[in-house]
C-alpha cells in the first residue's frame, strides 16, 4: 500500500482529516475559549446532552472522562424526547453537527418547553437558527466534515465550556499533553508501512474478520464504542464489543457453540495501565479463555500520562485502524450510503 494507492481509494480525503486531527483539536480548544457564553454552573443539577451518531459521541466521552470530577449527573440522550427529570435546573446541550438531526431538533424543542438551560453546539442548520432565535448559548464549529471526523470539534469546545462555567477544574495541562501526543501519533500512523505502523498492522489482522472489542468499563467504555462505530462506518464491516467485568457475567458464556465462526473472529483488547486492578486480572483470565476459541487476539495499550491523553491515544489509533481497514477492504471510507438512504426514506413519511 502506497500513498498513491490511498489517494485513489480515498477521494474525499479521510486520510487528510485523520492526519490533521491534532490541528483540529487545537482549533477546537480555541473555539471553546473564545465562544461568547453566558453559561454558569449555578443552580444546575444535571447535564443532559442530546445528539446522535458522531454528534453524540463527544457527549459520551465527556460523561466518561468527567465521571471523577463532575459532581452532578451527566446523561447522553439519543432520542426524540426527554426524560421527565429535565426541568429549569437542567443544562441541556444540543449537539448536532449539521444542525438538522431530526431527533435532536425534536429534543431541542422539548427542552425549550421545559424551560431548561440550553447550550447548542453546531456548524449550522436548525440548531444554530433556533439558538440564535431564542438567544441561547451557541458554540459555532466549522462544517463540511463527516460528523465522525469532527470529534475534536464536538468534544473539546464543550470541555472548555464546562470549565469556563465552573462545573470542572482547569483542563489546560491535560489538553496540552493530549495535543502533543496526538501530533506524535499522527506522524506515526500516517506512513503506510505495517512494519512501523501499528494501526496498519492491526488493520491487516482485522481484515475480512468480525471484530470483537473488549475494554474496561470506566473511561474506555466509550473508546470501545468509538472503535466499533468507526469500523462500521469507515471500513463498512461489522464489529461487536462489551466491557469487562459485565462481559464476564454473560457474554463470555456465548463463546461456546459456533466454533468455526468464533475461530475466524478477531478480538481486540483495549488496555489501560490505570484500569481497576481486578479488571486487569479479569482481562488476563478472559484472554486465556478466548484463546481456546480463536487464535486471533490482539492487545493495544493506551499511551500518555493524563487520562485525557490516554483516552485520545486509543481513539486516534482506532480511527486509523478503521481507515486502513477500509483500504484493505477496497472501499471508500467516507460515504455512508445506507444512512443517507434511511434519512431519505424517513423524510418521505
Amino acid at each position: 500500500m502506497t500513498l498513491d494507492d490511498i489517494r485513489r481509494q480515498d477521494p474525499s480525503g479521510m486520510y487528510d482529516l485523520l492526519a490533521n486531527f491534532p490541528h483540529q483539536v487545537e482549533e477546537a480548544v480555541t473555539i471553546g475559549a473564545r465562544s461568547p457564553l453566558k453559561l454558569k454552573s449555578t443552580r444546575i443539577r444535571q447535564i443532559m446532552l442530546c445528539g446522535l451518531g458522531g454528534s453524540a459521541i463527544g457527549g459520551d466521552f465527556l460523561r466518561s472522562y468527567l465521571a471523577d470530577d463532575l459532581r452532578i449527573p451527566f446523561i447522553v440522550n439519543r432520542h426524540y424526547t426527554l426524560p421527565a427529570s429535565v426541568d429549569p435546573h437542567t443544562l441541556v446541550i444540543i449537539s448536532s453537527y449539521s444542525g438538522n438531526t431530526e431527533e435532536t431538533n425534536a429534543a431541542h424543542r422539548e427542552a425549550r418547553k421545559r424551560k431548561a438551560r440550553i447550550l447548542c453546539i453546531s456548524s449550522n442548520g436548525n440548531t444554530a437558527r433556533m439558538a440564535r432565535k431564542e438567544k441561547s448559548d451557541l458554540i459555532a464549529i466549522p462544517g463540511g466534515l463527516p460528523p465522525r471526523a469532527a470529534l475534536g470539534y464536538s468534544f473539546f469546545p464543550l470541555l472548555i465550556a464546562l470549565q469556563r462555567a465552573g462545573f470542572i477544574r482547569s483542563q489546560s495541562r491535560s489538553i496540552k499533553e493530549t495535543v502533543q501526543l496526538l501530533h506524535t501519533l499522527a506522524r506515526r500512523y500516517a506512513g503506510p508501512d505495517p512494519a512501523t505502523n501499528r494501526a496498519l498492522a492491526l488493520a491487516q489482522e482485522l481484515r475480512n474478520r468480525v471484530s470483537v472489542v473488549y475494554s474496561g468499563p470506566e473511561r474506555f467504555d466509550v473508546v470501545n464504542l468509538r472503535w466499533r462505530g468507526q469500523i462500521a462506518e469507515n471500513a463498512k464491516a461489522l464489529a461487536f464489543g462489551h466491557v469487562i467485568p459485565e462481559m464476564n457475567h454473560n457474554e463470555l458464556v456465548g463463546w461456546n457453540v459456533l466454533h468455526d465462526r468464533m475461530a475466524e473472529m478477531q478480538v481486540v483488547l483495549l488496555r489501560d495501565a490505570a484500569d481497576h486492578k481486578r479488571v486487569q486480572i479479569r482481562m488476563d483470565i478472559s484472554r486465556g479463555i478466548l484463546a481456546r476459541h480463536t487464535n486471533h487476539i490482539s492487545e493495544v495499550w493506551s499511551e500518555g500520562r493524563s487520562p485525557l491523553a490516554r483516552i485520545f491515544s486509543l481513539i486516534h489509533l482506532g480511527d486509523w485502524v478503521s481507515f486502513y481497514l477500509a483500504m484493505l477492504h477496497g472501499v471508500d471510507p467516507t460515504p455512508v450510503e445506507v444512512i443517507d438512504y434511511l434519512k431519505t426514506e424517513l423524510s418521505k413519511v
